[in-house]
Formats: C-alpha cells, sequence, structure tokens
C-alpha cells in the first residue's frame, strides 16, 4: 500500500510540475515555445488556451476533494497529451514524442495508483465490494 501511495505522489507530482512549467513558458509566451507551436502548425493564440487548461488540471490533480473534476482533469491531460504526440509525429518531429508519451504513462500511473479518497465514491465502493458479474445476476 505504501508503495503505491509512493507511486501515486511522485508519478501526480511529475505530471502537475511539468504541466505547471508549461503552463507558465506558453502564457509568458516563451519565444521558444511559440516557434514550436507555429512548427505544429498551430496559431499564436493556442499556447494561451493550452495554459490556463493545464493550470486548472493542476489544480484539479493536487487540491484534494472534488473527485469529478479529478476524473475531468484526467481525461483532459490525456487529450492533450496524445494530441501532442500525434501532432509532433503528423510534423515529423518523431524526437519530440518522446516527452508527451512519458508525460502520458505518469499520467496512467497517477491515476491508477489513487488513492479511494481521490476517486468517485462509486468507483471506490466497487474496489472495496466487488461483486461478481455472471449471466444469473445480469438477469
Amino acid at each position: 500500500m505504501k508503495t503505491k501511495n509512493a507511486a501515486y505522489w511522485i508519478s501526480t507530482i511529475i505530471v502537475c510540475g511539468f504541466a505547471a512549467f508549461a503552463s507558465f513558458a506558453y502564457l509568458t509566451r516563451d519565444p521558444k515555445v511559440m516557434g514550436a507551436f507555429a512548427s505544429l502548425g498551430y496559431p499564436a493564440y493556442f499556447p494561451a488556451i493550452l495554459g490556463v487548461a493545464k493550470i486548472l488540471g493542476v489544480l484539479a490533480l493536487i487540491v484534494p476533494g472534488t473527485p469529478r473534476v479529478k476524473e475531468w482533469a484526467y481525461a483532459g491531460f490525456t487529450f492533450v497529451f496524445i494530441g501532442a504526440a500525434c501532432s509532433h509525429l503528423a510534423a515529423g518531429q518523431e524526437k519530440a514524442v518522446v516527452m508527451p508519451v512519458a508525460n502520458l504513462v505518469m499520467l496512467v500511473i497517477s491515476y491508477i495508483c489513487r488513492p479511494a479518497t481521490r476517486r468517485l465514491a462509486i468507483e471506490s465502493e466497487a474496489e472495496i465490494h466487488p461483486t461478481p458479474t455472471s449471466i444469473s445476476t445480469i438477469r
């Protein structure tokens, strides 16, 4: 149990740290970041939208409570990381795929290792009291 809790916090802090750093770079319109977005074909306003979304996602994952908001944050980060990897691949930037994929792996570890207090009540209850599923119980 301690290992699972440690894995949760380490992976969550890594994801949130990278997302917070990226948000700062996006919102300050760092020239290197703006050039990277331009090389992918995105408009100049896109980093600002993504920067705000990532900050909100970081807050959702770190702040206690609000399990439904956490679910949305996990989903949002998943879409962002998959979208970033696909964008880099489409632009022929194969080496740049490593970071979004690594972040996605950390996000999956965080999601799987979440403590019951950070899960939806119905999900936690099902984990504590699993029910067998069979054809007789479905009828």
